[in-house]
């Protein structure tokens, strides 16, 4: 019985080898998508040219433009005049100004000797492109704010990703959107073509049980996305500089899970679809969707209407994307994330569960 098992799994791996297109589609996305949103998809703070109004150009004020200039991210722009602060922005000459108010220096003075004043530094932003505005104004405060004796107006730290690069933010987010891709819905697609050209009725009558013709046919996709997955983790370490503190192997096996709740997804959708299109149709828009808006991949779950926020707790992907963003990026273990392994290991048995009953059901 185990090696017709085996001969089943043998067959499927080699029928996948075969199909070319199948194995370019699940080769060459996750890698396109990783370099689209690592370099070309971009959010962070980057190019900003920066103009600096400085009534008085004292040894504080000649510090503080330094310290931006030679900031790879800024583009120191010249001195300006106050009166052709509007015309800067509006030509797009400078994104943003900074405006250095008379006795800089005076005032940093005497908050270091602690009499209640502070030095007033002015930002303006050309806010057209709000994130932009956004992302710099931070940064630019936590840039201004190390050569202002900490007594800026402003107090701003960022911690984790001070740069704010947005491949911080985007690898987690496509990890959970690419296994989808990979498991969910070619698996889906795979036993559906099976159905749909009458070849699963022949593999039924065989001695091997239908569980384990389900599970043949899963554990093929189940070693590509292995593959897969170290393949995005070597591109987010080395190519795209994603730190991984919290442990390579937290990550993994995090990760192993989540390929087990997407295999389960692609197998609940093969018993709701009877076509290929259909199948497809479905991982497409009931579960790609629902990880682009409601995971936390592009926007915050927190900005989100609260019925958004209540239908986000059933995306698989939220659990995961959020748990891989704290392990990567905040360097903590899986222990510190163990409610969201608990919450997809919990969807895992429930998706599994439900789909091979309505798989037996279907088949009686």
């Amino acid at each position: 019985m185990e090696r017709n098992f085996a001969s089943f799994v043998k067959k499927e791996s080699l029928h996948i080898l075969r199909d070319t297109r199948t194995m370019l589609v699940v080769m060459l996305i996750p890698i396109i998508l990783m370099i689209l949103f690592g370099f070309a998809i971009s959010t962070e703070v980057n190019n900003v040219n920066v103009a600096v109004v400085a009534p008085e150009r004292t040894d504080g004020v000649h510090d503080a433009v330094e310290r931006l200039a030679q900031n790879g991210y800024f583009t120191f722009k010249g001195y300006i005049s106050q009166n052709e602060i509007d015309q800067c922005l509006r030509s797009g000459k400078a994104n943003a100004v900074v405006v250095f108010a008379q006795g800089y220096d005076r005032r940093a003075a005497q908050a270091a000797a602690g009499i209640e004043t502070k030095p007033i530094i002015q930002l303006i932003f050309d806010a057209s492109n709000v994130n932009t505005a956004g992302s710099a104004s931070a940064y630019m405060q936590s840039v201004l704010l190390g050569t202002a004796s900490q007594q800026a107006m402003f107090e701003t730290r960022m911690l984790f990703n001070p740069q704010m690069k947005s491949a911080y933010n985007f690898v987690p987010g496509i990890m959970g959107l690419i296994f989808i891709l990979v498991c969910a819905m070619m698996t889906s697609v795979s036993i559906v073509r099976e159905k749909e050209v009458g070849t699963m009725e022949v593999l039924l009558v065989s001695p091997v049980r239908p569980v384990k013709i389900i599970f043949a046919k899963m554990i093929p996709y189940f070693a590509i996305s292995c593959i897969v997955l170290v393949t995005i983790l070597l591109l987010a370490r080395y190519l795209l500089g994603v730190p991984m503190t919290g442990g390579v192997c937290g990550i993994f096996s995090l990760s192993l899970l989540y390929l087990l709740l997407s295999l389960s997804l692609g197998l609940l959708v093969s018993t709701i679809a009877t076509t290929q299109v259909a199948a497809l149709l479905i991982s497409a828009m009931v579960m790609m969707m629902p990880i682009l808006m409601l995971s936390g991949m592009l926007f915050p779950i927190e900005n989100l209407p609260i019925f958004f926020q209540v239908v986000s707790n059933i995306v698989p992907a939220r659990w995961y994307i959020d748990a891989v963003r704290k392990m990567m990026i905040q360097g903590l273990p899986i222990m510190a994330v163990w409610k969201n392994c608990v919450i997809l290991l919990g969807m895992t048995a429930v998706i599994l569960a439900v789909s091979l009953k309505k798989f037996k059901d279907k088949l009686e």
